[in-house]
């Protein structure tokens, strides 16, 4: 069974850090963009950052760019997503996705994917 599983999400104060896990089972991640994505409540879903199945190639949303950093460790099957900085405004439900074929920018820009996680709660407040 093919399957993403997002971890790390938290309670935190302004200022503060989380990092996300994104694992993925039934698959090898080596071919796969994979993404950060995020949605508020009564909001769209977004694409925070996505990485290219190398990791050479990384794309981020203006709003986080500088606080947030995605990197990917192949031999674990996992990708992060460090969280530096935090705001109220980055609360939401963050989800990793898959994807074959797109270019990060695609996927980061059109929020595409192949595979989806369940996703991980990220609330920043005081």
């Amino acid at each position: 069974q093919l399957q993403l599983v997002e971890s790390g999400g938290g309670l935190v104060q302004p200022g503060g850090s989380l990092r996300l896990s994104c694992a993925a089972s039934g698959f090898t991640l080596d071919y796969y963009a994979i993404g950060w994505f995020r949605q508020a409540p009564g909001k769209e879903r977004e694409g925070v950052s996505c990485i290219s199945n190398s990791g050479g190639m990384t794309n981020y949303v203006d709003s986080v760019r500088g606080r947030f950093t995605i990197s990917r460790d192949n031999a674990k099957n996992t990708v992060y997503l460090q969280m530096n900085s935090l705001k109220p405004e980055d609360t939401a439900v963050y989800y990793c996705a898959a994807s074959k074929g797109l270019t990060v920018q695609a996927m980061c820009v059109l929020s595409l994917g192949d595979y989806w996680g369940q996703g991980t709660q990220v609330t920043v407040s005081s």
